[in-house]
């Protein structure tokens, strides 16, 4: 853990939730993260504010302690998680138990993040099932290192990166839907296709997704994606090759942890059809289910609340104020989202090509090998 000396301004009151955040991802849990947690007293934890962490993530796979969790969510998200991921107390518990032993006994595993929020990602989208939050995982780290230009250095603070997310191309709107999913909106008229690269466009994506995905809401409810393609030019098409398209259909079937409830296509051109079915292909049939066309925007508001889109589109928040607001979340997590590149898995290159992988490369390398791991 690494401290320094802040402001010596008195600060303003530290929110719950900054307190719950350092609780449950720095580890092992130090005094005054502790003292923060069992304080009632503001005044204390203003003394205490100045001593400030920096977002230094421990990737030690066995540490000597894990911080402590609590479930700190609303009622309506702790019965959606027992209906529909089987998540209770004791199964939480437990299943971050046996996990974190996997991890510890893996041998080609050299630094991962134990922490709850990030192990819970894949518990939750495989419903606790241990053996396919194991496997997921091992494919996550695998695929990180497999194609790094597509994972690695997912810097907001990128001059490139941050071009993309000011033009309006990707963003998180503020408001969630009311099922409690987080709504992902893009609009690919605005990604330029006479600056940017096919490998930027999916560095762009992975950022956005890695920077919300130790949400617990959107890890229990799931995301929506909406996307505005009635700007979509050919140019966007030509930045591809069907490799590219390909290896990404196989990073994104099993190794994103995140419950994936809709993809919104609305407006999308004639010349784009070709590429949509293709797309499709390569989905399974469980994806290719929660993949919604619609012609035009009349017949996409009826399966999306307008109220929760820019206000261009028919909500109450301006797109300019969305993106300021996602932007600065982007900012305060840029950290830790940087810290996921220190996470290694051992991968042998020779069976897992960096290139033109299908379904069989993938499986015949570190995926699967040690999924008979002994978890007590």
């Amino acid at each position: 853990m690494e401290w320094q000396i802040a402001n010596p301004t008195p600060p303003p009151p530290i929110p719950l939730n900054t307190c719950r955040q350092w609780r449950k991802l720095y580890q092992p849990a130090c005094v005054i993260s502790r003292l923060i947690q069992t304080t009632s007293n503001p005044s204390l934890m203003y003394l205490l504010l100045p001593f400030q962490m920096t977002n230094k993530i421990d990737l030690n796979k066995a540490p000597e302690a894990y911080a402590p969790y609590s479930f700190d969510l609303p009622d309506k998200f702790k019965i959606m998680a027992q209906d529909e991921l089987r998540e209770d107390d004791d199964m939480r518990e437990n299943a971050l138990k046996q996990f974190r032993e996997w991890i510890a006994k893996h041998p080609l595993i050299r630094k991962c993040r134990t922490d709850a929020p990030f192990l819970l990602r894949f518990l939750r989208t495989k419903k606790f099932s241990i053996p396919a939050a194991t496997e997921m995982l091992e494919k996550y780290l695998t695929i990180r290192q497999v194609y790094p230009h597509w994972f690695f250095k997912l810097d907001i603070n990128d001059p490139d990166l941050e071009a993309i997310i000011d033009s309006g191309y990707l963003f998180a709107l503020p408001e969630r839907d009311e099922h409690g999913r987080k709504i992902i909106f893009s609009n690919a008229g605005k990604f330029d296709t006479s600056r940017f690269t096919s490998a930027q466009l999916i560095k762009i994506h992975s950022m956005v997704l890695e920077a919300l995905q130790d949400e617990e809401e959107s890890q229990i409810s799931g995301y929506i994606h909406v996307t505005d393609d009635s700007e979509l030019n050919i140019g966007f098409l030509s930045i591809w090759s069907f490799t590219d398209i390909r290896n990404l259909a196989h990073c994104v079937q099993n190794s994103l942890p995140m419950r994936q409830k809709e993809n919104h296509f609305v407006s999308l051109p004639s010349f784009a059809n070709k590429l949509s079915e293709f797309i499709l292909s390569v989905l399974s049939e469980k994806l290719r289910n929660r993949v919604f066309v619609h012609r035009g925007w009349d017949e996409a508001k009826t399966k999306i609340n307008p109220k929760l889109l820019p206000k261009e589109y028919g909500g109450t928040v301006p797109m300019a104020e969305c993106i300021a607001q996602f932007k600065k979340q982007l900012k305060e997590r840029r950290d830790i989202v940087l810290a996921l590149d220190e996470m290694e898995i051992e991968i042998n290159k020779s069976t897992i090509p960096w290139a033109d992988s299908t379904d069989a490369d993938i499986a015949s390398g570190v995926i699967g090998s040690f999924r008979k791991l002994e978890v007590d």
